[in-house]
């Protein structure tokens, strides 16, 4: 399975309306179609694991978007943006970025995202 293939089952979940999967070290593996993060989007989207009260006292941007960061910690990342939102989920090797819109619900695009991660741990990646 390629790193694409994650972000298209993301994608299929439609619980998910955008997705990238970052490498820890740098670099995009994946995105979905027109999804685009700039490098600095992907460092502070990368750090903000190492310094999860700098993410939710300045939040977090992506693909241009600033999202307020509601929860955060060494796993996971939780931002809205008015109706909008983002997960981020770091796993051993790489941090995956997904974005969600109305009318999907935190509720239901985290536990995929989520879910998606702890496949990847298994997996050593």
């Amino acid at each position: 399975m390629s790193w694409k293939d994650f972000v298209d089952n993301l994608l299929g979940s439609n619980k998910v309306s955008k997705a990238a999967i970052l490498g820890q070290k740098g670099g995009v593996w994946a995105s979905s179609p027109g999804y685009s993060l700039s490098p600095q989007e992907q460092k502070a989207a990368i750090e903000a694991f190492n310094n999860p009260s700098g993410a939710q006292a300045n939040g977090v941007r992506l693909a241009n978007q600033k999202f307020f960061v509601l929860v955060a910690n060494e796993r996971s990342v939780y931002g809205k943006k008015q109706a909008s939102g983002c997960v981020l989920v770091k796993t051993k090797q790489a941090v995956i970025v997904a974005e969600y819109d109305p009318p999907i619900q935190a509720g239901e695009a985290t536990p995929v995202v989520e879910g998606l991660a702890d496949y990847m741990i298994e997996l050593k990646y």
